[in-house]
């Protein structure tokens, strides 16, 4: 049976070999284990075996398990990659350290007020629906650049780059590969992409994090 230190090595290793293959930009690429709907008790044995990149969609779930975890774990960094309510703001800054799915105008505006009330002042993404798909969340790719600079100049938010997540019927790399070109164009480090089934490609795209769930904890239920 396979213990979390070894799956946690064969998806390093997949990783790496990915990386070193296709000669890949970034100097290294950041796993961020997307933990949502497995509780502290699941997730103990991944912190063990090192992991402290972490995942979550939903704020009041990450509230429910993290605190105590992190009275162990106390270098654990907590990303926030699940749309943000704006009345969720506040707790959001409060627990995660860097939030991947800034994708409107409003929510960056009261993310602003809320860094600065907590002394604050977390990385950020932008959020692209970079599949116009009318059922996700993102800002439209035509619009994603001007918003990053809006975010980085009028709401003076610590913008590292742009996360997306691809239509799941369609061949990954040539979205993967635009949001690369939207990186390039407003010169920003970090790209969030691919998950389980695609992190290897859209490592050779110049994914910089790669948020890897299913493939690392196996599915629920």
């Amino acid at each position: 049976m396979e213990t979390a230190e070894t799956r946690l090595a064969e998806i390093e290793g997949r990783i790496a070999r990915a990386h070193k293959r296709f000669g890949a930009p970034p100097e290294a690429v950041t796993l961020v284990a997307v933990s949502k709907t497995f509780g502290a008790e699941e997730l103990e044995p991944f912190l063990a075996a090192g992991q402290r990149v972490f995942g979550e969609n939903r704020v009041q779930e990450a509230q429910g398990k993290w605190p105590a975890l992190r009275e162990t774990y106390s270098d654990i960094q907590l990303h926030l990659i699940g749309p943000l309510q704006t009345n969720k703001a506040r707790d959001a800054v409060a627990l995660f350290d860097v939030i991947e799915t800034v994708d409107r105008e409003k929510l960056a505006a009261v993310l602003r007020e809320e860094m600065t009330r907590a002394g604050r002042d977390l990385p950020c993404l932008v959020q692209v629906n970079i599949g116009g798909e009318p059922q996700k969340a993102g800002i439209p790719p035509d619009e994603a650049v001007a918003f990053a600079r809006r975010c980085i100049d009028v709401h003076q938010l610590d913008i590292r780059g742009f996360m997306c997540i691809p239509p799941a019927d369609e061949p990954p790399g040539p979205f993967f590969a635009h949001l690369a070109t939207l990186g390039r164009e407003v010169g920003l480090p970090w790209l969030s992409m691919g998950m389980s089934a695609d992190f290897e490609t859209a490592i050779a795209m110049g994914a910089t994090h790669v948020r890897v769930g299913s493939a690392l904890f196996g599915h629920r239920g």
